[in-house]
């Protein structure tokens, strides 16, 4: 199993920690991985996104230009990836940030709330780990438990105290992604 995944969005929106998440979790289980950030001026507003390779077996090339999943947080970002997402791939969108609804025949095209979620949660903190939880729902590439020691690795020890907060955001994400099209 290999999946390729760039995951963009605003800076702020938590891209880059839930793709630095995602790649602790398959090291925790043993997998191969790679993360490779992109951002810059796009912390502040701009556009962000990291690119997350898990494999069981050992990877060529951290760099791709085109991607098994995309997961998009805004339209910029809609824009640019959804044309790399590969034919039989995965699309994932936040529905706050998109304004016009993806299409694609041949795609598996998601719509998760997680905006909406954060804010019934009352913590907007939480906003990417619910998307990861959404991901993690249709493209299970590692497991719950995976995540949460990866949770307790990339977190400093003063936060810990809100992992169960994020497990519990990522449990509302895999109950609220919701297929669009196929």
């Amino acid at each position: 199993m290999k999946k390729e995944i760039i995951i963009s969005g605003f800076g702020g929106q938590g891209v880059l920690s839930m793709g630095k998440i995602l790649a602790y979790s398959g090291l925790m289980e043993g997998k191969e991985v790679t993360w490779m950030p992109a951002y810059g001026p796009e912390q502040r507003g701009g556009t962000a996104n990291v690119t997350v390779i898990v494999s069981d077996d050992r990877i060529s090339s951290p760099i791709l230009s085109h991607y098994d999943v995309a997961i998009v947080l805004n339209q910029p970002s809609l824009e640019k990836f959804m044309p790399r997402v590969k034919p039989g791939g995965i699309l994932i969108y936040d529905g706050y940030g998109i304004a016009e609804t993806p299409h694609r025949d041949d795609i598996t095209i998601y719509r998760i709330d997680a905006m909406d979620k954060a804010a019934e949660m009352k913590n907007s903190k939480v906003f990417n780990m619910i998307v990861l939880g959404g991901l993690l729902k249709v493209c299970p590439i590692v497991s719950t438990g995976g995540l949460q020691k990866a949770l307790y690795k990339t977190l400093p020890e003063r936060h810990h105290d809100l992992i169960p907060l994020n497990m519990q955001a990522v449990e509302e994400g895999q109950g609220i992604i919701k297929k669009v099209n196929g």
